[in-house]
């Protein structure tokens, strides 16, 4: 996986809770076609370092990338994805290339949302993972998928060969944008995807790591209150470690909360320091 930047890493924290209030809303339908308008939009940014450089330019103005967005892509994606493309643009990128990095977090992260609301989690995740033990097993298969000297088309059709009837449709979908992903190896792109898409599944998980036991009044208030910042239903991990003497952290996948009192006085002691 791509290490982002500081200021990188930031935004796509906005940027993926920003996708997940959006999705919450949507029906499955309107999830695929958000992943779809998200690869469309990370296409171009591939393809074009001007594009990249325009949107992240901080001396542009709002308006001027809104206009920009709209101009480009306002008869080929919908309204909420034109959005948070806009947001985006707005956010602070260590380098202009990590916007398009950001976009194709998310937009296999819609993909995902969307493989949930169609019950197909479960499979796409064990798909993926399957379909990477296949590429390892066969090297000719793995070769005629990732050369660059076939078409898409080819590419595409050798896989609908592999997999049809075998994979549900989230994986399928998705293993199609693996094969066409240009500028990187497909053991590269389907590694990344994968991750992606556990830090989606992950997602439904709350480590809590606490120095004591929690009463179950605290519990589901703690339940209760992540759950309405997920927008959705959560299950809570508690892991008791008298290291962290008080105070509790939160893991979501990649995402953490930590307010333990050994945490802050770690941050005390940095800050002595500097």
């Amino acid at each position: 996986m791509k290490v982002l930047g500081g200021s990188s890493r930031a935004s796509v924290l906005t940027l993926r809770k920003a996708l997940t209030d959006l999705v919450n809303t949507q029906s499955a339908t309107a999830a695929a076609t958000l992943a779809n308008d998200l690869f469309i939009i990370l296409s171009s940014l591939t393809s074009s370092i001007g594009l990249r450089r325009a949107l992240t330019d901080s001396a542009r103005d709002s308006a001027a990338k809104s206009e920009l967005i709209s101009n480009l892509y306002g008869k080929n994606i919908t309204a909420p994805t034109q959005a948070l493309l806009a947001q985006a643009a707005s956010l602070r990128w260590s380098s202009p290339g990590e916007i398009a990095d950001a976009v194709e977090n998310l937009a296999v992260e819609a993909a995902t949302a969307a493989a949930e609301k169609n019950n197909e989690l479960e499979k796409l995740e064990n798909q993926l993972f399957d379909f990477a033990r296949i590429l390892k097993a066969n090297p000719g298969l793995r070769q005629a998928l990732n050369t660059s000297v076939d078409t898409d088309a080819n590419k595409l059709s050798l896989l609908e060969a592999l997999v049809k009837g075998k994979y549900a449709n989230s994986t399928v979908e998705l293993l199609r944008r693996v094969i066409t992903r240009r500028g990187r190896s497909i053991d590269a792109t389907l590694a990344a995807y994968s991750h992606y898409v556990a830090a989606r599944k992950d997602r439904l998980v709350a480590h809590v790591k606490s120095a004591v036991e929690l009463s179950d009044a605290q519990l589901s208030k703690l339940l209760s209150a992540l759950s309405k910042q997920m927008g959705r239903e959560v299950h809570i991990n508690l892991e008791i470690d008298s290291k962290v003497l008080g105070g509790m952290s939160i893991r979501y996948a990649d995402d953490v909360i930590d307010g333990t009192i050994v945490n802050r006085l770690a941050e005390a002691g940095r800050a002595l320091v500097s």
